[in-house]
């Protein structure tokens, strides 16, 4: 669970119940009984269950490759049903062959009969019907023959002919098998990676010492009191390290919560916080559930402005708003930690088409620290001399976090919520 996710439960909570004490918890995101809570694989049981998963897909694999050289197989002379083929084939031209031979020597011995003259004898006469009825006799067998080595070849074609069908067919299964066994591999790898990748965070949650630090301060100005729907405003964080070490990452954060003015519908949606760094000219989208890009380092006594941007929908009704900031800082030493209080800055929504009024900026629902005796890191600019925020998002050193935020009063709620901080990268 994120310091954003919890935050944005509590103020929209805060906003819906008048009077409400809040307290946030590491415990509020285990909504299950215990009796419900189902035991993790360990990291063990998981590489167990990837090897099992690689095995069989490797195994799938050889499978799909001996069906593919199966079904090619077919395209040799040596296959043994394409061998078969061949012979039966041989055999059926040789009975043709034959068959032929005998049907022109029964024409041969006609014609030899039908030939004789009146004066041939009765011996001739015999001989040559003899010749005709052993002819026809020889190509009565050389027919039969030749059915025979026809019916063989034929049964022969067939029988490789399906046996070639049959292997494409096995080809596209093992292709489906290989398939599923690639799913499964990927399901147990990527289980697997993000086991090691939560230890690995427990870990660092573990090694990081919390000490809260009063002195870290994020103070708003330029927000005014009045934002008009369908128009922007620019305003500026400063994130201040009134410490007397250098904080080696310091992680500043937003949250903005808008309702109607009745204080019970939620206009969220309606509402956008953008920030851009010093050394860029895009904004980026405050999504309440990342800090912002690190300032690495912040150096004792400094400061860094963070330009901020409020965008109001033209759609959106007149309400209240509230834009909370904090701050979080990791060092390379181990330790972490951030403010414990949470400032939350009030404006009014006036429907489109409206005048801002009041002009003033916005002040925080409670005192804002005095930073008067801070010298600046930045000076006028808001890209720091020594400290910069990282281009690559949030830190991976978010991950250490496990902090104690304080109280703040949801502006039209007039209520007070306690919210705990927990891993920066983790979600509910």
């Amino acid at each position: 669970m994120t310091i954003r996710r919890i935050l944005a439960t509590a103020v929209a909570a805060a906003v819906t119940t008048p009077v409400l004490l809040l307290s946030v918890t590491p415990a509020f995101a285990d909504t299950k009984p215990p009796a419900q809570t189902q035991q993790k694989p360990s990291i063990a049981e998981l590489e167990l269950a990837a090897a099992a998963a690689q095995a069989a897909y490797d195994n799938a694999v050889a499978a799909e490759d001996a069906a593919i050289e199966a079904l090619k197989a077919f395209h040799s002379d040596t296959h043994p049903l394409v061998m078969a083929v061949a012979a039966a084939k041989a055999v059926a031209a040789d009975a043709a062959t034959a068959k032929s031979e005998a049907d022109q020597a029964v024409v041969d011995a006609q014609a030899v009969l039908d030939g004789l003259p009146e004066t041939a004898t009765e011996a001739e006469r015999t001989a040559a019907t003899t010749a005709l009825t052993e002819a026809e006799g020889a190509a009565a067998t050389a027919a039969a023959a030749k059915s025979a080595a026809d019916a063989e070849f034929v049964e022969a074609e067939d029988t490789c002919n399906d046996a070639r069908v049959e292997a494409a067919r096995a080809i596209g299964q093992a292709q489906k098998v290989t398939k599923q066994a690639l799913a499964d591999k990927t399901a147990a790898d990527e289980a697997l990676a993000k086991a090691k990748k939560e230890a690995e965070e427990d870990e660092e949650d573990e090694e990081c010492v919390s000490v809260p630090e009063t002195r870290l301060t994020t103070v708003i100005t330029g927000l005014p009191t009045t934002v008009v729907a369908g128009t922007k405003v620019n305003f500026n964080l400063r994130v201040t390290n009134g410490s007397d070490r250098t904080m080696d990452e310091v992680l500043p954060f937003a949250y903005v919560h808008a309702t109607d003015t009745s204080g019970l519908d939620s206009i969220d949606d309606l509402v956008r916080v953008q920030w851009s760094s010093g050394s860029s000219s895009k904004w980026k989208t405050v999504d309440n559930k990342r800090y912002m890009d690190a300032i690495s380092p912040l150096k004792a006594g400094a400061h860094v402005d963070v330009k901020m941007r409020l965008t109001i929908d033209a759609s959106a009704p007149a309400g209240n708003g509230v834009t909370f900031v904090a701050g979080d800082y990791v060092n390379d030493d181990g330790t972490c930690g951030g403010n414990p209080d949470l400032e939350g800055y009030e404006f009014m929504i006036a429907a489109a088409g409206g005048k801002p009024g009041r002009t003033d900026d916005a002040k925080p629902g409670k005192t804002r620290p005095n930073t008067s005796d801070i010298n600046t890191q930045t000076g006028t600019s808001a890209t720091p001399a020594s400290g910069t925020l990282a281009a690559t998002g949030s830190s991976s050193a978010t991950s250490q976090l496990a902090l104690a935020s304080g109280a703040a009063v949801a502006v039209g709620a007039g209520a007070m919520f306690v919210v705990r901080r927990r891993k920066a990268n983790s979600h509910v």
